[in-house]
């Protein structure tokens, strides 16, 4: 359960991996604000919490103009949407700052916001989307000129060197790598990174686990891939159902999903989507499932080695006490999860 002394820690700090968890109200101005607002904080005495903006709406607070707590925190402008549209129809279109001017946008503000939400620029996001692009058509059976000219290289010498940057091999030697392509999702627990392969959705986490780096290390190996910035076939029907999951509209996922692991893991995972949704097992229960009641230590440790949160359902898995257990996204979001499906069961 979240306290309010967690909860006011929680803002004092700006901690993001509340975002989504409570609304913080302030009585003496009348403003609801996000966990993250970087606005003044007020004295501890000021504040009361609740659980969504209508509630904070219904006792009469306003939304702050500083964190805009009614929008969704990193949601892509229209502008830049139409400028990734035109990137995913033709990858070797080539925006330059003039390019952007005259669409009315200001080239320093999509510099800022790429660099904010994918950490990269705006001309690194496009020069890795064209070697992507390249390299699929590679993969798919075209020749590496007509890859390279395609994706908008002028020079087989130039696509050839940045080809083996990003992917430690030449173009023609690059058949046995594959690529897992990266993208942000926002959604009301926070930001979470997404990866798919040609099979499915092979990761799905908040940015915050303290074991994503391992996650997609181990993941790249596994695969023997790069993982880069790209557009991937699964995203959209992804980011469509997580959407319809977080306004409680959905209660299955059908996305294709990857999970690559042992076979003792994917019997695990495999049982876990069969907990039925507004519904919690334990891990004594998770193990007599699949005819192992000794390992409950061993499919304890296989859920926490689950790189699809959400869809593949970890959150449902309480302690036999009915206590709330070890959650790679925090405890805070697991209970959100939980108590987002028991409402719209």
């Amino acid at each position: 359960m979240l306290t309010k002394e967690m909860m006011y820690k929680a803002i004092v700090e700006k901690d993001i991996s509340f975002e989504g968890t409570f609304i913080t109200a302030v009585k003496t101005t009348g403003i609801f604000c996000r966990p993250t607002c970087t606005a003044r904080k007020p004295k501890a005495e000021n504040v009361e919490f609740f659980k969504t903006t209508s509630e904070a709406i219904l006792k009469g607070y306003r939304p702050c103009k500083v964190c805009n707590p009614l929008e969704k925190i990193g949601e892509t402008p229209d502008s830049i949407k139409n400028i990734l549209n035109e990137l995913n129809a033709n990858p070797s279109v080539k925006f330059k700052d003039w390019d952007l001017t005259q669409k009315g946008i200001e080239p320093s503000a999509i510099r800022r916001w790429f660099l904010k939400n994918h950490g990269i620029t705006f001309h690194a996001y496009q020069r890795m989307f064209r070697i992507n692009a390249a390299f699929k058509r590679i993969q798919d059976g075209e020749t590496v000129t007509s890859a390279a000219f395609d994706a908008g290289y002028e020079s087989l010498s130039g696509f050839g060197d940045s080809f083996k940057s990003v992917f430690g091999v030449s173009p023609s030697n690059s058949k046995e790598k594959q690529v897992i392509n990266i993208v942000r999702l926002e959604t009301p627990l926070g930001t979470m990174f997404a990866c798919a392969v040609e099979q499915g959705i092979c990761l799905l986490e908040f940015t915050d686990r303290k074991m994503l780096e391992t996650e997609l290390k181990t993941l790249a190996q596994k695969l023997n891939a790069n993982i880069i910035q790209g557009a991937n076939k699964h995203f959209d029907l992804l980011k469509q159902e997580l959407d319809e999951y977080f306004e409680g509209k959905r209660k299955q996922f059908t996305v294709p999903l990857f999970a690559p692991g042992t076979e003792f893991q994917q019997l695990v995972w495999n049982t876990l989507q069969t907990i039925p949704y507004g519904a919690t097992h334990s891990y004594k229960q998770q193990s007599i499932a699949i005819n192992r009641p000794e390992a409950v230590r061993a499919v304890a440790n296989a859920n926490g080695m689950n790189r699809i949160s959400i869809i593949i359902p970890c959150h449902r898995v309480i302690g036999e006490d009915g206590n709330l257990t070890g959650y790679g996204g925090g405890l805070h979001r697991k209970k959100w999860l939980l108590d987002l499906e028991k409402s719209n069961s």
